[in-house]
């Protein structure tokens, strides 16, 4: 006899969360070693900013149209049969990406890329609202974004570590960078060994009766839901930006890729110590003020680094960034679980991401084109607007 969707398991033991935080980790930092890596070998194919923008929105392109189609499919059917999908696929776009001899072939793998964290991601997500009580999900989803910070703290500092030349040493650019490409595929498939038990088969959603399936236009309109979406789009936007263009102004500044790498990390390990402390901040000033506050300071910081600055302030407002950013993903993740129609969860979470791969398409390329016309500093300041806009339906949680 199966267990209905969204109900912990007997015992509360947390074993599995801690499995998914690893396999995570893993997933997360073979992705965030492989979007600078991407960057990079992009400017060694001659790449301006308009070309860095629509790659990055390429990565996005393939899940905007997915995310859906797997969230219905998890929300009446089991969770982990995306995970080691995703992985497989983050493995594959990686690899093939560091073979690619031109710009079309390096977009065209990373859209695989991106699909094949969309299937992990909306699998995980998933496993853990259904697996977590409702007076844990903050912590669990706290729990579980610790994954992808862990993550982006270990990424960008391989990728650094592997990638090496200047803008006058395209040769060792383009040989460094297509070798972090082809290491980062071996990170990711290493997720796959902790993805054991992550999911008891008797936890598994029972099939829909006909037409028992929510419409997603319903699910648009529960008070929370969008709020939810926009707020998760700016801030993985925002953190998409910095991914992706912190290399091109490094290069721009004459900043080494192994200190852009060291600052990558930087802002990824203020979010993980901002998860960890998520719960008592939360019990101390409330979810909404916290998400308004994260939201605003967030974006002031994020125009700020558009302002040539000294490498070391320069660090500073990425950590005091990356903390402000840890808000926004655990808690938009709950505020779109508790505001979503019964039986689709999981559809609702599909949206959220999908909203994400929307802005991760969209707002990189909008970012290629201002930055072209007014220097790549301005991708900074169009996040710190959006960040703010964030902040504002932030005020209004779900009833």
């Amino acid at each position: 006899m199966s267990l209905p969707p969204d109900i912990p398991t007997p015992g509360g033991s947390r074993g599995w969360l801690l499995r998914l935080v690893i396999a995570f980790s893993f997933a997360q930092a073979a992705v965030s070693m492989a979007r600078p890596a991407v960057s990079y070998r992009a400017l060694s194919l001659g790449a301006d900013e308009r070309a860095i923008g629509v790659i990055a929105g390429a990565y996005a392109l393939l899940p905007l149209f997915a995310a859906v189609p797997l969230g219905r499919r998890t929300d009446h059917g089991r969770c982990a049969p995306l995970l080691p999908a995703g992985i497989v696929l983050i493995a594959a776009g990686c690899a093939l990406g560091g073979t690619a001899d031109s710009l079309g072939a390096l977009g065209a793998w990373s859209g695989v890329m991106g699909l094949g964290h969309l299937s992990f991601v909306i699998g995980a997500q998933s496993l853990v609202a259904r697996r977590s009580a409702p007076d844990d999900q903050d912590r669990n989803f706290g729990h579980f974004t610790i994954g992808a910070s862990l993550g982006q703290l270990i990424g960008p500092i391989a990728a650094g570590l592997v990638i090496v030349g200047d803008a006058g040493q395209d040769g060792a650019l383009a040989s460094s960078s297509a070798l972090a490409l082809v290491v980062a595929a071996g990170v990711g498939t290493i997720g796959l060994t902790s993805l054991w038990r992550v999911e008891p088969r008797g936890l598994a959603a029972s099939r829909p009766a006909a037409g028992a399936r929510v419409p997603v236009h319903r699910i648009l309109r529960a008070r929370g839901v969008p709020g939810g979406i926009f707020i998760s789009l700016a801030v993985l936007s925002a953190t998409d930006i910095v991914i992706a263009y912190l290399p091109v102004i490094g290069e721009e500044r004459g900043i080494s890729p192994f200190t852009v790498g060291l600052l990558l990390s930087l802002r990824a390990a203020a979010t993980i110590a901002c998860r960890v402390v998520m719960a008592p901040m939360i019990r101390a000033v409330g979810r909404t003020p916290l998400l308004v506050t994260s939201c605003l300071l967030a974006g002031v910081l994020c125009a700020g680094v558009a302002v040539p600055v000294p490498v070391w302030a320069l660090a500073v407002m990425l950590a005091l960034l990356g903390f402000c950013l840890g808000v926004g993903q655990p808690l938009s993740m709950t505020t779109v679980v508790r505001a979503a129609p019964e039986g689709a969860r999981s559809t609702a979470l599909a949206l959220r991401l999908t909203g994400n791969r929307l802005g991760q398409v969209a707002t990189p390329a909008a970012g290629g084109l201002v930055a072209g016309v007014a220097g790549t500093g301005a991708p900074f300041v169009l996040l710190g607007a959006l960040l703010c806009a964030a902040a504002t339906l932030a005020v209004r949680p779900p009833e």
